[in-house]
């Protein structure tokens, strides 16, 4: 589906993120024709944000990645053959797009699993316009954990059932400090405030550990944190 106006070119690959006035490439799978359907109308209406395709399933979905390089999937947990996990962890295999997985449920059996996966958030399917396309951006610049109405409990919960391994830390005690905090869910600018820091300095610890520990994205430093008994699951 190409838009008037925007560039949804598949020659545009990987070093394009984040580079203003081109939009983010949004690729859509879901085995419901009115879900995927109205989805792609959100992403359309949207003047910084493009469909790069849709697919009925995991499969398409994959070979669309890998034709398309979207910037950003959005991935049905369930549809028929292949569901998003699986399309999550092939489509992370030679791109790096990032994946929002869309549930019915919020506290659907597969959310843990799509995360550790390499899915970095989800969305439940009855998500407002506006937080669709919001989520969408923040997953896109990588710098967000987890969209509205699915809370740091959540996975919490489902770390609680993966028994930590507690194992040494290449991280030096201040980083280990802003993880800690990024798993309680905190922003860069709340994390400076409470280090009293600069917002530079935290990103700049950020991106540190996430080379160090070879994580995506704070969503997988949040589950990291958890695994690894850094932060204690609260009751």
């Amino acid at each position: 589906m190409t838009v008037p106006g925007k560039d949804s070119s598949p020659g545009r690959t990987r070093d394009d993120r984040g580079v203003a006035g081109t939009p983010i490439r949004v690729l859509i799978a879901d085995d419901q024709p009115i879900v995927l359907r109205g989805f792609a109308a959100v992403i359309d209406a949207q003047p910084d944000l493009s469909v790069a395709g849709t697919a009925p399933d995991g499969e398409r979905a994959v070979r669309l990645a890998r034709e398309t390089h979207p910037h950003v999937a959005l991935l049905d947990v369930r549809m028929p053959g292949m569901g998003g996990i699986e399309a999550t962890r092939r489509i992370l295999e030679t791109e790096t797009t990032r994946v929002i997985i869309i549930t019915t449920f919020d506290l659907d059996d597969y959310v843990y699993d799509a995360l550790t996966a390499g899915a970095s958030g989800f969305l439940l399917k009855d998500v407002r316009a506006n937080d669709l396309a919001e989520a969408v951006r923040i997953v896109a610049r990588g710098d967000a954990l987890l969209a509205p109405k699915i809370t740091r409990r959540l996975i919490a919960e489902f770390s609680r059932q993966r028994r930590p391994v507690p194992t040494g830390s290449p991280l030096t005690p201040r980083e280990a400090e802003v993880l800690r905090l990024v798993a309680r869910g905190l922003s860069n600018a709340e994390i400076a405030a409470h280090l009293v820091v600069t917002e530079h300095t935290v990103k700049t610890h950020v991106a540190r550990l996430l080379a160090k520990l070879g994580l995506r994205d704070r969503t997988q430093a949040v589950i990291h944190a958890y695994e690894s008994g850094l932060v204690v699951p609260r009751a």
